[in-house]
């Protein structure tokens, strides 16, 4: 039973979890950091975390080409329907469901959530995905720190991803915070030096986490993988 993740730039991943292959907001077309081509990647799921432009990506082109299903909240299922995705589903914050990778909890995210075409996009969430053999993954997405992470902690996280690229997101102290209150096992920064406005010492933050706290951090580069152990 295996949860690779692969990290494609920004906030983008691939995973590969026991077999199953997740993309999580495929933002690939106009990032600087990319690492994957939208026009070959596979897919068997996508889940979205939000309506904005650099989360969004190519995910239509994407599940038109795959068939893959669409996991997001139930405004933006209606709004892919619209762009020709039929296999969708929607779920909200704190309703979970059982996929054939795994259970999928949609979490609260501090943020918005506006479609590329100006439609209303509901609200943003993040992911908390427990995989058949039984590994807690929580992707954050883009949000600012709140206090309800600590419950999410409580599950017991194997790895926490996390944005640190601050103004759009939390920064590096919040998400440093944000560690401290989740205590996952490991924690991989994201968001972070696709552009100049959220340019982080990403390294320094790592190397930091692993001092202060009782967290390991993993620092990737788009394109490498990190498999939960």
């Amino acid at each position: 039973m295996a949860f690779k993740v692969t990290w494609l730039g920004h906030a983008s991943f691939a995973l590969d979890i026991d077999g199953h292959k997740v993309l999580l907001d495929p933002f690939l077309t106009g990032n600087p950091a990319a690492s994957a081509d939208p026009e070959t990647i596979e897919a068997d799921f996508i889940l979205l975390s939000h309506g904005h432009g650099d989360h969004v990506g190519d995910a239509v082109q994407i599940a038109k080409r795959t068939g893959a299903q669409v996991i997001s909240n139930f405004e933006i299922c209606d709004w892919l329907h619209k762009q020709g995705v039929e296999n969708t589903h929607a779920q909200h914050i704190g309703g979970g469901f059982h996929y054939p990778f795994g259970y999928v909890k949609l979490t609260i995210a501090h943020h918005g959530s506006m479609l590329p075409d100006g439609t209303y996009g509901g609200n943003p969430v993040g992911f908390l995905i427990t995989s058949q053999g039984g590994k807690k993954v929580y992707f954050a997405c883009d949000t600012g720190l709140f206090y309800t992470m600590k419950l999410y902690g409580e599950e017991g996280l194997d790895l926490a991803v996390l944005p640190i690229g601050d103004n759009y997101t939390m920064g590096p102290e919040d998400a440093f915070r944000a560690v401290n209150l989740l205590n996952p096992k490991v924690v991989i920064p994201v968001h972070y030096d696709t552009w100049d406005l959220i340019s982080q010492d990403a390294a320094g933050w790592v190397e930091r986490v692993k001092r202060e706290t009782n967290t390991d951090a993993v620092l990737l580069k788009p394109g490498e993988s990190y498999t939960v152990e």
